[in-house]
This record gives structure tokens, C-alpha cells and sequence, in this order.
């Protein structure tokens, strides 16, 4: 298959999921890509690439890496792309075989459950967060979007190129989560003010839809629930800023 005519079918999850193959767009995404471990199947670029020296860079930095490169005009570039303003490069990459069963969660754990997270902006954010703040990985449980959808990469600027991130059922998780001792809490308005004191060394923490927020499932199981504190006048944090702040105050 052509590299033009697999970008844009790898817009549509089920092809992802076919090919074990994503694609990112444009040069920041592109450039965590090459520095990260994963398979680059091909790259696209068109003219505009070249108007930008870290543009003009990345293009070379393709090339000296020997990735199967296909130049195309502007117009066909844009029927692959995703944004209304493309910077000229889509790379297309192997999607990484990672599972609760190749998780390492030796010694302090904290695991990011996102139960039903369906925006693509939220899920990109908290991913790219709970990389930075070190958080041990994200699992993704069923209703959440696809963590390689081209706006949730867009949205982390990549950072699952490196973080474990990744899907599994609720049976699994909970399986895995109570084979390795490892506590369950849930967020939720109506929980208990967050206190770094008493968390556990291994924890995960669940964060659920924007709208109707965690499972049955989930709230079933979930050893505490937990709130931040907010104004009174002030319905609800956007997820991914709740996260952000968990994390940074449950950090070890």
C-alpha cells in the first residue's frame, strides 16, 4: 500500500487496529517519534516542509535515518492531514505491544486509569502529564478514545512514544491490579479531600467521562474516593487539569 493511501486510512481506528500502524502530524510530533524506539514505516512530507530551518532539519534527520519517504503535492498532503494548517510531515509508526502482562510495576507504582475518558484533547493531556510527572504508565479502559488516534497524539505531543500507554479491559485491570497489590481509587466531586499522607506506594487512580464520570465497575472497586477541593462556586475541573494536579500531589 502506498504511504499516501495508508495515511489516510489510518485515520479510522479500525485500520489502526488492522495494522498496528498510527500516524503523526507535524514537526514536533514527527521529531519525538524519531527519538523514541518505535518502527517508523514511512514518512510523507509536501513543499512546506522546507519554508522553516527546524523543518528544513527534520527532513535530513529523516533521510540519515534511511525511513521510506514519499514527497507529494500539497493538495494530496492535505487530504492525509488531520489540522486545518499542516506543517508538511506525517510520519507513519508501529503502534508498540505493550499490555498490563509486559508492565513492570516493581517497587512505588502509580498507574492512570482513564474509565471512559472520550475527548481526544483530554486524553492526549493527561497522557503527556502523567509522563512528566512520572507516573508508571495509562491504561486506557473500554469507552475511552483510542490512545493512537492522531488527535490524541497531537494533543501529547507524542509522549506515548515513550510512556507505557495503552488499552485493557476493566476484568483485566482489576485482575492485574489486585494480583499485584496494587490499591484502586476513584475521583469524583463527592469523594474525600485528597490527601498526600495516606496513599499507598502502589496506587492507581481512576479518572472517568467528562460527562458521566466512572463506570459502576470501577466505583465498585475502588478502595477511596477522592476530591479536590474547589471554590464553591465552581461546578468541576476540567479532567486532565484534575489529573494533573493529582499526580503532582501524590508524587513519592
Amino acid at each position: 500500500m502506498k504511504l499516501l493511501t495508508l495515511a489516510r486510512d489510518l485515520g479510522r481506528r479500525k485500520s489502526r487496529e488492522k495494522h498496528a500502524l498510527f500516524v503523526a502530524e507535524g514537526v514536533r510530533s514527527v521529531e519525538e517519534l524519531l527519538r523514541s524506539n518505535l518502527p517508523v514505516r514511512g514518512v510523507l512530507v509536501a513543499p512546506q516542509l522546507a519554508d522553516a530551518p527546524r523543518g528544513q532539519a527534520l527532513r535530513k534527520a529523516i533521510d540519515e535515518a534511511g525511513i521510506e519517504l514519499a514527497e507529494v503535492s500539497e493538495k494530496d498532503f492535505r487530504s492525509a492531514a488531520e489540522t486545518e494548517s499542516p506543517q508538511g510531515v506525517i510520519a507513519i509508526g508501529q503502534v508498540p505491544d505493550r499490555s498490563l502482562d509486559t508492565l513492570d510495576v516493581a517497587g512505588v507504582c502509580r498507574l492512570i486509569v482513564l474509565d471512559g475518558v472520550q475527548d481526544p484533547g483530554n486524553a492526549g493531556t493527561i497522557v503527556r502529564t502523567a509522563a512528566a510527572l512520572g507516573a508508571t504508565a495509562t491504561v486506557a479502559l473500554p469507552g475511552t478514545v483510542d490512545l493512537w488516534n492522531p488527535k490524541v497524539i497531537r494533543s501529547s505531543m507524542g509522549a506515548q512514544f515513550q510512556h507505557p500507554a495503552f488499552h485493557a479491559s476493566i476484568d483485566d485491570l482489576l485482575a492485574f491490579l489486585d494480583r499485584k497489590r496494587i490499591e484502586l481509587w476513584a475521583t469524583d466531586a463527592g469523594g474525600s479531600a485528597l490527601e498526600k499522607s495516606g496513599a499507598p506506594l502502589r496506587l492507581a487512580i481512576a479518572v472517568g467521562n467528562e460527562g458521566s464520570g466512572l463506570s459502576p465497575a470501577i466505583r465498585a472497586k475502588a478502595i477511596r474516593t477522592v476530591s479536590l477541593p474547589i471554590a464553591a462556586n465552581v461546578e468541576s475541573l476540567n479532567v486532565a487539569v484534575a489529573t494533573g494536579i493529582i499526580l503532582y500531589e501524590l508524587r513519592s
